[in-house]
Parts: C-alpha cells; structure tokens; sequence
C-alpha cells in the first residue's frame, strides 16, 4: 500500500464541500483548499496527515482571509487518536477554527466543530476547588512546574500535621487529636489512611506507622511550611 500525503485527503474534502453546494479550487494562494457559494465568504481548508502546533499556526494565518477557516487531518484508529481529536477540538474551539477529519479508506469525512466565537463555560465548582485549595495551603511548598508527583497538598500538609503530633503524643483519640492540630477531619483522615502513615491501634485511638514516622523525620522544608 502506498504511503498516504496530504493530497490524499483532497478529494473527499473536495466532494464533501461541493455536495453542501459550495465551488471548490486546490491551491489558491496559500491555502490547500478554497470554496465558495454564492456570496458567503471563502472557506478555507488546510490539509494535514496529523494534527501539529504548526498546522493550527497556519489555520490561524488563514484567518487573516476569512472566518471560516477548517483543518482535516487524516483519521486514525485506536484511542490515542481519539484522544488527540477530543483535545485538538477543544483547542480549535478556542481558537475560533473548525476541524475535519478524513478516513482515508472511505473518503468518510466527519465535522468536529465549525468555527466560530468561542465563550468558554466557568465551572464554579473547579473554581471553589482551586480556591480551597489555595485558602487551606500553608506557604508555598512547591517549585512551579514540578511533575505531580511528590506534589505538596493542602490535604498532606494536613496529615503531616497529624503525623508529626502522633509522632510527639504517641497514639491518641482521633477527637484529641483533631483539636491539638486544628484539623477538624482528623479521624476520617487517619481512618482512610491515604498515605500509609496511620494505624488504628483501638476504637477511635490512632497511632503511626513506620512510614509515618518517616514521612516526619523526612518532612523538611514541608514541615517548616507547615
């Protein structure tokens, strides 16, 4: 089988187009695909095996010309490419593009999204979620752009602060526990145990486990954070 090029994906972008009655030219200036019906303005189409940063800089060129500019990109099996669809739409809405995708077997070609303006939706619940977050942290114990893992949370901070009276007091109720450190869940937190460092030695009485007691001698910079 010979090996696809983007003049592959010409044909069924070409029929797709003119069968929604539109005129359609290779090649027009810069762009790989233009049509025109009636006195709409142009759409524009750039042609593409797979998705790039360079393709959505040339789509973003083309919108210098007309707001109906699309890119298609050959369609692929499997869910990675699934993926990159869901998350290149996402983009390309943003963006105020459209985008295609062509299957190269059929000449099968599907619409992802059309452009347009975009007005992205607010999730309040995300939004209190990051706030929360920032409120309950204690100082800045993270490098910006570190990977998630090892990542400093409010949440840990919390145990940490359990740990370490755990680690002074020795095991303890989880409600003397919770009013010495502050941390009003201080039982749920001990009971579900998220990272290993607690024991429930008696009902309601919680202890440390060697892993927590590390994770005190080991706490550094975040302890003093704490």
């Amino acid at each position: 089988m010979a090996k696809a090029s983007e003049t592959d994906l010409y044909p069924p972008v070409k029929s797709f187009l003119e069968d929604q009655g539109y005129v359609v030219k290779s090649e027009v200036g810069a762009a790989d695909v233009v049509a025109l019906r009636g006195g709409e303005p142009p759409v524009i189409v750039e042609l593409k095996l797979g998705f790039s940063l360079a393709l959505f800089h040339q789509c973003i060129a083309r919108q210098a010309t007309t707001d109906d500019v699309y890119m298609a990109v050959s369609r692929q099996p499997g869910k990675r490419f699934a993926r990159a669809v869901r998350d290149n739409t996402a983009m390309a809405r943003r963006l105020g593009l459209g985008l295609l995708t062509v299957r190269l077997s059929d000449g099968l070609v599907q619409v992802h999204c059309d452009p347009g303006p975009f007005s992205p939706r607010k999730s309040k619940k995300r939004t209190a979620a990051l706030l929360r977050e920032f409120a309950r942290r204690t100082g800045d114990p993270n490098e910006g752009g570190q990977t998630r893992r090892g990542l400093v949370t409010a949440y840990r901070q919390d145990a940490l602060r359990l740990a370490v009276f755990l680690f002074e007091a020795g095991a303890s109720k989880g409600s003397d526990v919770a009013r010495e450190t502050g941390v009003p869940r201080a039982t749920r937190m001990m009971a579900d145990d998220h990272y290993g460092w607690f024991e429930r030695v008696d009902k309601g009485i919680y202890g440390l486990t060697p892993a927590g007691a590390e994770a005190v001698a080991s706490g550094g910079d975040v302890l003093g954070a704490v």
